[in-house]
């Protein structure tokens, strides 16, 4: 009998302590064999903080760890009884198999290869959108945006300073839409 991938759901926030939990408990179970790996499907966002861009890595589905694993009624019940999971995913009894193209998809980074390309593919501005900036020089300012240049991961906002329209080139995470 082949793995299959399942999906486990568990309690808020908890993902990781279930994912260590479950590493550590197949090799001191006697089926453990047919445990493969354990997943958490994740992406990249850039913020801002204190000024400076960075990467962090966040839950794509929080709540949900993936399973590959033969699995058995016996294997099934040691698995739900482990703390911190509420059950498997399922359309009625039996746990919902995951098909190679779903689990590929989910844990395959399609796209641009740079932090700033990825930033730009998450976050869509338009031309026109009323946004505020949140940080630099202008924070807590609105304007308007007149360009976007997804390619750069920025914004050409038009800002009113003393009577006039005046664009503000700033960067995607210094702007929010209202």
């Amino acid at each position: 009998m082949a793995m299959d991938w399942y999906v486990v759901t568990t309690l808020s926030s908890h993902e990781d302590k279930v994912k260590k939990l479950l590493e550590r408990q197949k090799t001191k179970w006697p089926d453990g064999a047919k445990v493969g790996q354990v997943k958490i499907p994740l992406h990249e966002v850039a913020e801002l903080r204190g000024g400076k861009k960075r990467v962090i890595k966040k839950k794509l589905m929080p709540g949900y760890v993936f399973i590959e694993a033969e699995l058995s009624d016996e294997l099934q019940q040691r698995i739900r009884s482990l703390p911190g999971i509420m059950g498997f995913v399922s359309t009625g009894v039996d746990p919902q198999v995951l098909s190679e193209e779903e689990m590929h998809s989910l844990f395959t980074e399609i796209g641009p290869t740079t932090a700033d390309d990825k930033q730009a593919t998450r976050i869509l501005f338009n031309k026109g959108d009323i946004v505020r900036i949140v940080d630099g020089r202008f924070t807590g300012w609105q304007g308007t945006i007149d360009n976007v240049m997804p390619e750069k991961g920025k914004v050409v906002v038009m800002v009113e300073i003393f009577g006039n329209a005046n664009p503000v080139e700033l960067d995607y995470l210094q702007v929010t839409k209202i």
